[in-house]
């Protein structure tokens, strides 16, 4: 008897904007495995120590900060962030 998969549920739900690119890559990722943009961001995120180098990400982020700057705290999505 062949059990059928469980389904995991989803229960937090926000709006989210990519860029091109990540979008691009997120979309390559679905199309690799077949998995839903909500199903691929668990399993990113959920997963992150498993294949993330740990000073690898810090240095990513510090990157990303100081050429986009950081929201401050509070904001909302989508207000704008770091200079024009």
């Amino acid at each position: 008897m062949t059990m059928k998969p469980k389904r995991l549920p989803l229960p937090k739900r926000f709006r989210a904007a990519l860029t091109d690119e990540a979008y691009a890559r997120l979309r390559d990722l679905n199309s690799q495995w077949g998995l839903g943009n909500n199903y691929l961001l668990v399993v990113l995120l959920e997963r992150l120590a498993d294949y993330a180098d740990a000073a690898k990400l810090d240095d990513a982020f510090r990157d990303f900060i100081a050429e986009y700057g950081a929201p401050q705290t509070g904001m909302k999505s989508g207000e704008a962030t770091g200079p024009e």
